[in-house]
């Protein structure tokens, strides 16, 4: 009997998108987008043909996990590859005729990538890519390589916005905004929405209504495959609009100014050696709002989360230097903030003494963490006419980079995921605390005296509102 996989290849009509998938020649390929649009199978389809085709291949398929591993591709595979490939049980690979081998595999911890370190692969997809942390996917992307002469090695993305690495994906596919080392290209981003998957709509016209009954912001997100806001992200009210940065309406990022010199100005400070450092200047107005003007993120190059390994001493000599020469700070009065952990000495000198030593002074931060939040969120909301309590400079790149990546934890749902690159998010929320936006209580009513002189009381005490019932 002639295996299933050759049957289906004879009856299958992939979708315009997924057969722009399968004939992209970038040497980074990302599909998707919103759901439904058929990316499972397109990444499943592409990796067989590619095993079919080219003999001796290596190629590795990826999930987060092994439970979604197992349902979304082992069994689909040991099904329609029976007759055709011989699955290996202990290497969790199928071997086809032509010597090609397609290995599945996981990660779902950093103890994991040990399994791939020095393999080995011509090709290599990872399937809902933004589960997989950036560092895992650079890390596993240096075992691409090949020996084939006729032979491009390429990688394939399969992906939804929301996940730990948003920021990566959409950083590259969508913005295609590079770093040095990275050419653009090398990347092609195909777009796919449920509307394109002629066989979902078929099977299950009524997905597609369940998807655009979703509340807005998973709406745009599932349906649209907007990649600006995704189900879970923690600060999804934050909107940059280039066409109100002058009039400062209706979004938070707005175009650079010198700050009046009566303003207050203000220092939030999060350290980190490992992980980033985050520095953040601001700007108090008349009415309590915060402008972030300036910022100083020690973050090594083309490595996201990974701090540049600064002493305190050289980041405090660095902010001392800023706070001589900027012209937004120069010669300003400014009161910092800080996490109290940086006046921990039990380990020798307190990372703020060694501040004050290069004649940088912080205050002791609040750091309750959903306090904090609450304060940032209040901040954000913009009241009738479009008005935040908080704008942010277009040029403090990283706290517009990071901020919008941020997700709830999975264990604290109201709390930010601390795995993730938080730390600009930590020191705004110190700031936040420091100057925090208090409720508008309600005003007593205030009582007057009046004279009537119809009733046998000489002085009555009322509100001012019943006054005007006395005239």
């Amino acid at each position: 009997m002639e295996p299933l996989i050759i049957q289906r290849l004879r009856t299958e009509a992939p979708s315009p998108r997924q057969q722009e998938f399968f004939l992209s020649k970038a040497r980074y390929v990302a599909y998707g987008g919103a759901r439904g649009g058929g990316k499972s199978w397109a990444m499943r389809r592409k990796m067989v043909l590619l095993a079919m085709r080219t003999p001796c291949l290596r190629l590795l398929l990826l999930r987060r996990t092994l439970q979604e591993l197992r349902e979304n591709h082992l069994l689909p595979l040991q099904s329609e590859l029976f007759g055709y490939a011989v699955y290996k049980k202990e290497e969790r690979s199928f071997l086809f005729p032509n010597g090609s081998r397609l290995t599945l595999g996981y990660c779902d911890a950093d103890s994991d990538l040990l399994q791939y370190q020095g393999a080995e692969y011509d090709v290599i997809g990872f399937e809902e890519a933004t589960h997989f942390k950036e560092e895992w996917i650079t890390f596993i992307s240096t075992s691409l390589r090949t020996t084939k002469q006729d032979f491009r090695p390429r990688i394939y993305f399969t992906c939804n916005p929301g996940g730990v690495g948003h920021a990566y994906i959409k950083r590259l596919f969508v913005d295609r905004c590079y770093r040095e080392g990275e050419r653009e290209e090398d990347y092609a981003f195909i777009p796919a929405l449920v509307y394109d998957n002629r066989v979902l709509m078929e099977a299950d016209p009524d997905y597609v209504h369940r998807l655009e009954a979703l509340p807005e912001h998973k709406r745009r997100a599932h349906l649209y495959g907007d990649w600006n806001v995704y189900e879970g992200q923690v600060f999804e009210e934050l909107r940059n609009d280039p066409a109100h940065y002058e009039d400062r309406h209706f979004t938070h990022v707005i175009a650079p100014f010198q700050p009046p010199e009566h303003w207050r100005m203000y220092r939030s400070f999060d350290f980190g050696y490992a992980k980033p450092f985050s520095v953040g200047w601001w700007a108090k107005d008349g009415d309590g709002r915060l402008y972030r003007v300036l910022e100083l993120y020690g973050c090594a190059q083309n490595c996201a989360n990974v701090g540049v390994r600064w002493t305190p001493e050289e980041i405090f000599r660095e902010i001392a230097r800023l706070e001589r020469e900027h012209p937004y700070l120069r010669g300003r009065r400014i009161t910092g903030v800080a996490d109290p952990a940086i006046w921990d000495a039990s380990r020798g000198e307190a990372i703020a003494e060694t501040a004050e030593r290069c004649g940088v002074y912080f205050e002791r931060g609040d750091n309750r963490r959903i306090a904090g939040w609450m304060q940032l969120h209040n901040r954000l909301a913009f009241d009738r006419n479009g008005v935040p309590m908080l704008y942010v400079f277009r040029t403090c790149r990283e706290f517009l980079r990071t901020l919008p990546t941020l997700q709830y934890s999975r264990t604290q749902p109201e709390d930010v995921d601390s795995e993730l690159e938080d730390h600009i998010a930590d020191e705004t929320r110190y700031l936040c605390m420091l100057v925090p936006m208090l409720p508008e209580r309600e005003k007593s009513p205030q009582t007057v005296r009046v004279f009537d002189p119809l009733s046998e009381k000489p002085v009555t005490y009322v509100t001012r509102r019943q006054e005007r019932n006395y005239k």
